[in-house]
């Protein structure tokens, strides 16, 4: 039997996706024409050729002017706009009950909700420590306002989120002030997937609730007529790789009413003044959309959609599954001459509620870690798209590996306003040999078997290996301890 019989064998569900490898034939032949390994879909997702296509083809047809006017162009880009507008409501289930505000990215909406939220003193900012940096970020807006910032803790070694903990933070609310809890429905470092059932816990508790659906819509299905938090937000180059430069907040409506911008602007307002000094902002989102949207580009978001629907997010969410499966499988039995592990895997060692997100480290036949730059390195040069670093979650890479409060002030008060990834690393050695960084692997729509079977013949590639690793530290991974040399 051949590795790919193997396969089958031992995930027989992927049979019902084959007809992604003729979606892959037809509409991502660069990768192989390129002889490429694209595995790093939760950086960014990859677009068919005929999405491109297909909005191509509406711009050069078109005559689109700016839609903040009546006249025939920009009537006719604000009728696309809205078009795509009324698709991302449908996608996701929430036409009744939900706003879409279109921002740049899923970042520019999570800076929308912390300017507008209704921080002030007595209510709250509960966020996981398993968060992008983008929703860490809200945490200024709060502590400027006089709200209380709290996190909750994640456990080890899984890095799901600490249940006891949460339940407790989240009873501490005073459910007559403004308070705001947000999560990631997926994990954008180790793949967790976190209840969903979080969001009417917390609801009923007196909590707003922001969902960070970045990682998570892009392989699997969110439906906000069965789960509904205040606000969601997204990236759509993440979902269906094209356009870049398009994010979304979706808004319950009845929270939309709460939101207070701190500011105006072209665009967002219906009346404005220099003599009489004030301004009446635009009801709905438009008081959110500031200045000229990207009018361009958006009407190729309903393109993006229906490329999804056709595919089927089930289909996709089936193929993730398997293919991360094996991997777990094959990197977990990956050993050395002497029978030393060469990978540590951080988050969950099975496919219980996990995505297509693996990161990982490897370590030589001593236990020390390999320098995961290298690995990157190495890695472009087979070919092989992958990420490393700490992908903009450091409170996922603090617990994954253990870091706690002392070490980070530690780092800070050596280096100061000074301090960089390489100036902390170097801090850590020193304090224990602890380290901070990782390798990110990660599938998606256009993955399929011989990715990552490549990418596996690559990491055999570093049994017994000694010269790619970092100083004399060594990680017992079945204790999750590091120790030095000889302790």
């Amino acid at each position: 039997m051949t590795p790919y019989d193997d396969f089958l064998a031992a995930f027989p569900d992927y049979a019902t996706t084959l007809a992604l490898d003729d979606l892959r034939a037809a509409q991502f032949a660069r990768l192989d024409r390129q002889d490429q390994v694209y595995l790093d879909y939760t950086g960014g997702g990859l677009y068919a050729a005929s999405q491109v296509q297909e909005h191509a083809a509406m711009l050069a047809e078109q005559v689109l002017g700016n839609p903040h006017s009546v006249n025939p162009s920009s009537t006719e880009t604000t009728r696309r706009v809205e078009q795509a507008r009324a698709a991302v409501l449908d996608y996701f289930g929430g036409t009744k009950d939900y706003t879409a505000i279109f921002t740049l990215n899923a970042s520019g909406a999570l800076k929308l909700v912390g300017e507008a939220y209704p921080f002030a003193p007595g209510g709250r900012l509960l966020l996981t420590a398993d968060n992008h940096n983008s929703v860490n970020g809200i945490r200024e807006f709060a502590q400027s306002r006089g709200a209380r910032v709290d996190y909750a803790p994640l456990t080890r070694p899984e890095l799901r989120i600490d249940q006891p903990a949460l339940h407790a933070l989240l009873a501490q609310a005073d459910a007559g002030q403004s308070n705001l809890f947000a999560f990631p429905a997926q994990s954008n470092f180790s793949g967790v997937k976190h209840p969903l059932e979080l969001v009417e816990t917390a609801r009923a508790q007196g909590w707003h609730v922001l969902l960070d659906g970045a990682a998570f819509v892009p392989t699997s299905r969110l439906d906000l007529r069965t789960v509904s938090p205040d606000f969601v937000v997204m990236s759509f180059y993440k979902m269906f790789g094209y356009p870049t430069g398009v994010g979304c907040l979706l808004v319950r409506n009845e929270t939309l009413a709460t939101l207070r911008r701190p500011w105006f602007g072209g665009g967002t307002v219906n009346f404005a003044t220099v003599q009489g000094r004030m301004h009446v902002l635009s009801e709905g989102e438009a008081g959110f959309e500031d200045g000229t949207l990207n009018y361009l580009s958006i009407p190729a978001v309903e393109t993006g959609l229906r490329h999804l629907q056709r595919v089927g997010i089930e289909t996709i969410q089936t193929r993730v599954q398997c293919l991360t499966g094996w991997l777990i499988a094959q990197l977990l039995a990956l050993k050395h001459g002497n029978g030393r592990p060469m990978v540590r895997l951080y988050g969950p060692a099975s496919q219980d509620m996990r995505g297509g997100t693996l990161t990982l480290n490897f370590y030589d036949p001593n236990g020390h870690l390999v320098d995961y730059r290298r690995i990157e390195e190495l890695a472009a040069q087979a070919r092989i798209s992958l990420r490393t670093g700490c992908f903009c979650n450091p409170g996922a890479g603090e617990a994954a590996e253990d870091l706690d409060e002392g070490d980070m002030r530690a780092a800070i008060e050596q280096a100061g306003r000074e301090i960089n990834l390489q100036r902390f690393l170097h801090v850590m050695q020193a304090r224990g040999g602890k380290t901070a960084g990782a390798i990110r692997v990660s599938t998606g729509l256009a993955s399929n078997f011989a990715d990552v079977e490549r990418f596996m013949r690559f990491a055999e590639g570093f049994r017994d290996q000694t010269a790619l690793t970092v100083g004399t530290v060594s990680f017992d991974i079945e204790s999750c301890r590091v120790v030095r040399d000889g302790g």
